[in-house]
């Protein structure tokens, strides 16, 4: 995972603000004011976004076995 390219990508989609609230390792990203994406340029392998939690179950039960 290319972090500029998800980051570019998160931009793309609008009204969006980019800031590093938590320290210079976590890139967060925001869409009305609420956070819907976690990157870590220091680690290209974490990312965190957020879902519904149905959503979220399902999909770490498919990605994660």
């Amino acid at each position: 995972m290319n972090v500029e390219i998800l980051k570019e990508y998160c931009i793309s989609k609008g009204k969006v603000a980019v800031s590093f609230p938590f320290g210079d390792d976590t890139l967060v990203v925001k869409t009305g004011g609420r956070i819907f994406a976690l990157l870590h340029p220091e680690d290209e392998h974490n990312l965190n976004l957020k879902c519904d939690p149905t959503q979220a179950k399902t999909l770490s039960a498919y990605f994660c076995n």
